[in-house]
């Protein structure tokens, strides 16, 4: 008989390292200890269930028991909680949630996977029935149900992360009215904030009522009405008939802890590239853990299901007697919000400058396929840079179709340690309903490239705020008269359309700062190459042009 291998946890880490396990070892014993009835489920399926998009409940499970049983011959006991382990003894202390029996189970390699648990803070009235989460399948019967014999007509999400966006759609695709209210000042916090502004526009569009930088202080309910009402530390109120949170997750550590494994600075379990814990014998995959950041090489959390299954088949692989690496993860991630889309990979510009890495930004906005072809529509794609070696740090797209292909490109390009200019060389596939002959990312690429090697002086939005705050320069717009007219402009600005500035040059002082911008970038680097060679000292080109400022400033000052 080979290895008694026990798995604690089903779902991506857990049932994902068992299957890995067994085509390691045709030997060994596998047994997975799951304390819900499933033991394998789509968890970022959810969400869709909820709105109608997965109509059949059914299509959530991933794999069940009989399954793992008749074709891997793992032995899958659910309704199984384990309390406890002894690593002296190499034993788990297992509890059947329906008999109510305890047991010790003999192990010789044993694998955590027991994932997270909704984070919940400290607020008065969280624990009323109509409060609700969204993590496990049970939240979701819970909250299907409630949907279903109350038909409620409006709600409050507490959180605007990923899960909370997800709600959020699912509740508009039901016909429920939605209040969004998020503590930080934008949305998905992972993110830059003025790559998430347009979210919090088009959710307001949508007729979502997004409240940002507001913490809820309270939840009360209205024994007549059944109501509840949100008190927010502002003073300001919410009414609705039910309250989803969806403020996070928190690793499920009990376990770990109890047998004194080693729990690092990010908050999870310390393993190392083979998934093994502070205890040879250990391992653990999935969101307990704490793994390498593949730019900063620090540890960190990455609760994401990519980085989860990944991690199972190294854990479940060595377990079984291989010798699987895991090299670390960029937390590649990516949401759909109704019509928009926005991912991030590698470090945001916070993140990098938290981690005091000179850096440097670009803003690209390109339509994701050929401008002529019916149905084009616009993306930003940001990049973060290393400001000496140009290579690529991190990056952050938003966009109506397109962003999951390109981000995942960068994505790659970040994990081979590529340059912006590997960026630009990239050779892409290109046809009119896919891309253009310039791909999104060979512009952001190339726009990036530019700046990195010295041809052209970019400053950034949030930059030229503080430059207009601390001296009076000269800010030229070089877009159209009707351009400006139809958006607005940035106060202070002088026009000088592209096509005229050769004319109207002479009308600015060479020898004193000037800043030029367009729509997107492109014309302001035409500008800036003009008023260089005529021997202005001082000049920059606004990267991204107004459509970032916009992003930055909201609702443009209009003529």
């Amino acid at each position: 008989m080979g290895k008694r291998i026990l798995v604690v946890g089903g779902v991506a880490g857990g049932a994902g390292a068992a299957v890995k396990a067994r085509r390691t070892s045709e030997d060994a014993e596998i047994v997975i200890f799951e304390r819900t009835p499933y033991v394998s489920w789509a968890n970022c399926g959810l969400p869709y269930y909820i709105g109608g998009i997965i109509q059949r409940r059914e299509e959530l499970f991933i794999v069940n028991p009989g399954r793992l049983a008749s074709r891997f011959n793992i032995d899958v006991r659910t309704r199984h909680e384990v309390t406890a382990i002894d690593r002296s003894r190499k034993t788990i202390s297992v509890r059947n949630l329906e008999t109510g029996d305890t047991r010790d189970e003999r192990y010789e390699a044993l694998i955590l996977a027991t994932g997270t648990e909704p984070a919940r803070l400290p607020i008065p009235g969280l624990d009323s029935p109509r409060v609700f989460t969204l993590v496990s399948v049970e939240d979701a019967d819970r909250l299907q149900s409630f949907l279903e014999e109350h038909r409620p007509a409006n709600a409050a999400v507490i959180g605007g992360g990923f899960i909370g966006l997800e709600t959020v759609e699912a509740l508009l695709e039901r016909g429920i009215a939605v209040t969004l209210v998020e503590m930080m000042d934008h949305l998905l916090p992972p993110v830059d904030r003025e790559m998430a502004e347009p979210l919090a526009i088009h959710l307001r569009d949508k007729g979502v009522r997004v409240l940002l930088g507001e913490k809820v202080a309270g939840i009360t309910e209205n024994g007549t009405t059944r109501k509840l009402q949100l008190k927010l530390a502002s003073g300001n109120t919410v009414a609705c008939d039910f309250v989803i949170s969806a403020v996070g997750v928190a690793p499920r550590l009990d376990l770990a802890r109890q047998a004194g494994l080693s729990i690092g600075q990010a908050g999870g379990v310390v393993v190392n590239d083979r998934m093994q814990t502070s205890d040879p014998d250990i391992y653990a995959a999935g969101d307990i853990c704490e793994i390498r950041h593949l730019v900063t090489g620090k540890p960190v959390r990455v609760p994401l299901a990519g980085p989860a299954n990944k991690q199972a088949r190294v854990a479940g692989a060595n377990a079984a007697g291989g010798n699987m690496r895991y090299a670390g993860s960029l937390g590649t991630m990516i949401v759909k919000v109704c019509d928009l889309t926005i991912a991030k990979t590698g470090l945001s510009e916070r993140e990098a400058s938290f981690e005091g890495i000179p850096h440097y930004v670009s803003y690209t906005h390109s339509q994701h396929h050929a401008g002529y072809y019916p149905g084009a529509r616009m993306m930003t794609v940001k990049l973060v840079v290393d400001r000496f070696t140009g290579r690529v740090l991190g990056a952050q797209i938003v966009g109506g179709a397109g962003v999951d292909k390109r981000i995942d490109v960068i994505a790659t390009a970040i994990h081979a340690r590529m340059t912006v200019e590997d960026l630009e060389d990239l050779d892409l596939a290109y046809a009119p309903p896919y891309s253009s002959a310039k791909d999104p990312v060979n512009i952001a690429g190339s726009v990036a490239a530019n700046i990195h090697r010295g041809e052209v002086d970019a400053i950034g939005p949030d930059e030229l705020e503080a430059l207009l705050k601390r001296e009076e320069i000269q800010l030229v717009d070089v877009r159209t008269p009707a351009e400006r007219n139809k958006t607005g402009e940035i106060p202070g600005a002088r026009l000088m359309p592209i096509d005229q500035l050769r004319e109207l040059a002479g009308e600015l002082d060479p020898h004193k700062k000037t800043v030029v911008y367009c729509a997107v970038g492109y014309r302001s680097y035409l500008a800036y190459k003009i008023l260089k060679q005529r021997g202005f000292d001082d000049v920059s080109h606004l990267a991204g042009g107004f459509d970032a400022w916009k992003m930055f400033h909201g609702k443009p000052q209009r003529t």
